[in-house]
């Protein structure tokens, strides 16, 4: 098959369509105007479904992804790869040059910086090292670290195999059944997110606190925006001491005292994103221009506070 020329405004190939981040990203882009790939490991993915158009591929630590990736580019036209999956974004790193040589732009954050927060025993170790407010934790153990507790993997997504425990009888049974276990101190408190847009010099150029008062599979279900330039201002050395750019979301809670803690950073956009987009900012419009090696606008990331979102899991995936 012959490839397709590449537009002015190339058709944006956006991987890990089947997921919340995904199907949101993919929203955003054809609310945008852009033409979207959806890519998948899952042939039925609701992204795929939702792009103009949708290819299945293997999964990213098969050898051949990076092959699929570029296959598809050259078919479709595409010139840009939006990932919404960390854990693929070393693999990607990579093969940077191959993706360039072909025409398909990216911006994607430091391998290194990825690593450190997919892996949440070396987040722990990170966070400890720079001071910054984070649980109390254990590598398969509960020594030095006070309960109850949250027992959950090493390496994990979303709320799969976390679990709240109380006592010394049921952590014993949540360290056996957790692959790879770590503990932490349960954090009191209302939790939050921060959607971020860091930009290619390491300066935060917008971030969207929201309240997560609800969740479902570990997504905000239930949320509001909130403003808090304290906490702005943590999560600006928090990123800075990770090495990110690009978007991320960081989770963490307020505790009753009004500290905050930290628990966790994701180096991608998250499922709840289309409330940072209704508040008001463009993080998929600025990562874009990123991308495409123009200069982002914080001017374009201001947000509304107050702005709530109700049944947004149950209708991101409607037709």
């Amino acid at each position: 098959m012959s490839s397709r020329p590449r537009p002015d405004r190339p058709a944006v190939i956006v991987t890990g369509a089947g997921g919340p981040a995904g199907v949101a990203v993919v929203r955003a882009l054809r609310a945008a105007g852009r033409r979207v790939i959806g890519c998948d490991a899952d042939p039925h993915a609701a992204g795929i479904r939702l792009a103009d158009e949708g290819c299945a591929v293997v999964r990213y630590d098969d050898p051949s992804y990076v092959d699929d990736l570029l296959d598809i580019s050259g078919k479709t036209g595409a010139g840009v790869l939006l990932s919404t999956i960390a854990e693929e974004m070393p693999v990607l790193a990579a093969a940077s040059s191959r993706l360039a040589s072909a025409g398909l732009a990216t911006w994607l954050p430091p391998a290194g910086a990825v690593v450190t927060c997919i892996d949440k025993w070396q987040f722990a170790q990170t966070m400890t090292l720079h001071a910054l407010p984070a649980p109390a934790t254990g590598l398969a153990t509960s020594v030095g670290v006070p309960g109850p507790w949250i027992v959950k993997p090493r390496f994990g997504r979303g709320s799969r195999d976390v679990l709240a425990v109380d006592d010394e009888d049921e952590l014993r049974w949540a360290l056996a059944r957790v692959p790879e276990p770590i503990v932490q101190t349960r954090v009191p408190g209302r939790e939050f997110t921060v959607d971020v847009l860091i930009a290619r010099s390491g300066r935060l150029a917008g971030a969207v606190p929201r309240w997560r008062d609800e969740t479902k599979a570990g997504i905000s279900t239930k949320g509001e925006t909130f403003a808090d330039p304290s906490l702005v201002r943590l999560v600006t050395v928090l990123v800075s001491e990770l090495g990110l750019e690009g978007p991320a979301n960081i989770q963490g809670f307020v505790q009753p005292s009004g500290d905050v803690m930290f628990i966790e950073v994701n180096p991608r956009f998250s499922g709840a994103l289309p409330l940072s987009l209704a508040a008001g900012a463009d993080l998929v419009g600025e990562y874009l221009r990123g991308v495409e090696g123009l200069p982002v606008r914080p001017s374009r990331l201001r947000y509304r506070a107050g702005v709530r979102m109700t049944r947004y899991y149950e209708e991101l995936f409607e037709e």
